[in-house]
């Protein structure tokens, strides 16, 4: 690369988030009245994509769309935040991506729309360039999606892995099951937060965790914990950041925040726990202002904001 920087790849999801407001969440056969507010472009992945971007990072974004105008729409706001859709795939039986979101309560609730789980192939030109080092950060249920070269799933996993891409996987609130750690292995990070976490270890001690990192050759866990902050693995213990205290608007996209802001923070070299903190810092800003983008910025306006918060 001409100015030494690595692209990190982003594989997963993108959607029209439609904003709703409500003054309660209704219960089974129950009726309460809601208020339309914006639509924003987001999704999960491609909110963090949007983050690692905005931060100043090379940042390239696949998914599988069709060749809707609502399609068009959110590449050309993905291309708008300096995200890359060069390797973007296309089926045309693949659904419209569309979010509903609710904020309830200074909470939200999501309802995301089916897509379906189509094979994602990957063409030659892909691949090569996601055999070059570098960050991939994904889910597993898009891993188990993801073909190329005759491999697909874990095996296409550790081909690129053994190409030198470090895998980082969002988990967000479903953890893992224990049929999907041959996707988990070997990856540098996996991050969850507290729903996912308990989904996936239970109550096991500290220990235990640090063991399966070990079996599994995970290089760092991260537990996000909302307005507490964050806690990190690396195999030998735990590393925790505490929380910035912050108004709430809205916390949709704060996990995807932190994701892409620690990807690009460790990506430069940065240590475990102010990469975490870095990170801790992007998200609670992210929950001040309404939208799942929310939280891009540059990175002269995060550490501003840490200095700022700092020195109160």
């Amino acid at each position: 690369m001409a100015d030494g920087q690595e692209t990190a790849f982003f594989i997963g999801d993108v959607a029209l988030d439609d904003y709703y407001t409500a003054g309660r969440w209704p219960g089974l056969a129950d009726k309460a009245y809601i208020r339309e507010s914006k639509s924003y472009v987001g999704g999960m992945i491609a909110n963090a994509a949007s983050v690692h971007a905005g931060l100043g990072g090379r940042t390239e974004f696949i998914s599988l769309l069709n060749h809707s105008d609502l399609s068009r729409r959110l590449c050309d706001e993905l291309n708008r935040l300096d995200v890359a859709t060069t390797h973007m795939l296309y089926d045309a039986d693949t659904a419209n991506s569309h979010n509903m979101i609710f904020l309830v309560g200074g909470e939200h609730v999501v309802l995301i729309g089916e897509t379906g789980n189509a094979p994602m192939q990957l063409p030659a030109p892909t691949l090569e360039a996601l055999r070059r080092p570098g960050y991939l950060y994904t889910t597993i249920s898009r891993s188990k999606r993801l073909r190329g070269a005759g491999l697909a799933g874990a095996e296409l996993l550790a081909d690129l892995r053994a190409h030198g891409r470090k895998l980082v996987f969002d988990l967000d609130v479903d953890g893992f099951a224990p049929a999907d750690v041959a996707y988990l292995r070997g990856a540098d990070v996996v991050i969850m937060n507290e729903i996912g976490f308990g989904l996936a270890f239970g109550t096991i001690e500290l220990s235990a965790i640090n063991d399966w990192m070990r079996e599994h050759e995970v290089r760092v866990v991260i537990r996000t914990l909302a307005a507490a902050g964050a806690e990190t693995y690396d195999g030998s213990g735990v590393v925790k950041v505490a929380g910035y205290d912050v108004p709430v608007v809205d916390v949709t996209g704060a996990g995807d925040t932190f994701g892409g802001a620690f990807v690009y923070a460790i990506a430069r070299d940065a240590d475990l726990a102010s990469a975490l903190d870095f990170a801790v810092a992007a998200a609670s800003r992210a929950v001040m202002s309404e939208g799942p983008q929310s939280g891009v910025a540059p990175r002269a306006v995060i550490e501003q904001f840490r200095a700022d918060k700092a020195a109160r």
